[in-house]
């Protein structure tokens, strides 16, 4: 898991590969990295799917325009883990209602829930 902060202004196409390179797992030959990423359809860039794709990971791009998933959906809707995610950061009072004034203060309060958030997972399996 990976936690980096940028302005509210920068749009998320541009920072992918830079948050895909943070992933701090190490393997003995190299970087370990998923194969598959659900991206939702703010990355639907042919520069972000490029950046997905020269890491060696399949990108999974909702499309613009194309219709909403509703209903019965065959395939494994994956969307799902992203939002999840989101909410259990918002659990934390000070993730939700940024009382910090420095970025590096909330990116420890950031990192610190993220880690809070994989230690609970880890209890679960």
């Amino acid at each position: 898991m990976a936690v980096r902060t940028t302005a509210a202004n920068v749009h998320d196409k541009w920072t992918v590969g830079e948050m895909l390179d943070a992933v701090a797992l190490k393997a003995s030959r190299g970087p370990r990295r998923p194969k598959h990423l659900c991206l939702d359809k703010g990355y639907d860039y042919q520069d972000a799917e490029a950046a997905v794709r020269v890491r060696g990971i399949t990108p999974h791009i909702r499309r613009r325009g194309e219709q909403p998933m509703i209903g019965c959906v065959k395939g494994t809707p994956r969307r799902w883990v992203v939002e999840r995610t989101n909410s259990w950061h918002n659990r934390f009072r000070g993730l939700l209602v940024r009382w910090e004034r420095t970025a590096g203060n909330y990116l420890a309060i950031a990192q610190l829930a993220s880690a809070l958030i994989a230690l609970q997972i880890a209890h679960w399996f």
